[in-house]
């Protein structure tokens, strides 16, 4: 068995789907299908009985590539307070019911909570304005850095 510490989890274990490797730096695991295992994961997480741990919550809402602003967003609350309940363990239980239901209704395929949980991400980029003069007047376009062609 492997124990799974990934994210901060503590009860994890793999009895398989797993190759240990040595390496020059030492053991190495490798995982044959982590999006599987990262699925299967979350959705135990969500089923659990009792409340979540601040990791276990960490690691739902790192699923859904959401960041703390994101969630905090979702939450109505600060990114400081996700992190302080991430790095504390104590969720309010309307935190851990709603990240329960924000992942299982996104895992399902709700497009609407994932194309939320993407506007929520998207809210921290910083977005450039491209402005272009045409003959019917400045028309504009929003870019992140990586689009940006400097020159």
């Amino acid at each position: 068995m492997y124990h799974f510490t990934d994210g901060g989890l503590r009860n994890v274990w793999l009895e398989n789907g797993f190759a240990l490797k040595q390496t020059p730096y030492g053991e190495a695991v490798s995982i044959q299908d982590l999006d599987g295992l990262t699925y299967a994961i979350c959705t135990a997480l969500t089923r659990k009985k009792s409340k979540l741990t601040g990791a276990e919550f960490r690691y739902l809402r790192a699923s859904m590539l959401m960041s703390q602003v994101a969630l905090g967003k979702a939450l109505g609350r600060t990114e400081q307070a996700i992190a302080i309940w991430e790095k504390n363990g104590r969720v309010p239980k309307f935190a851990d019911t709603l990240i329960r239901v924000i992942f299982a209704a996104q895992a399902n395929g709700n497009e609407k909570v994932k194309n939320i949980i993407h506007a929520l991400n998207d809210t921290e980029r910083t977005i450039h304005l491209v402005m272009q003069e045409t003959p019917k007047g400045w028309l504009s376009e929003e870019k992140d850095e990586s689009e940006l062609c400097l020159a």
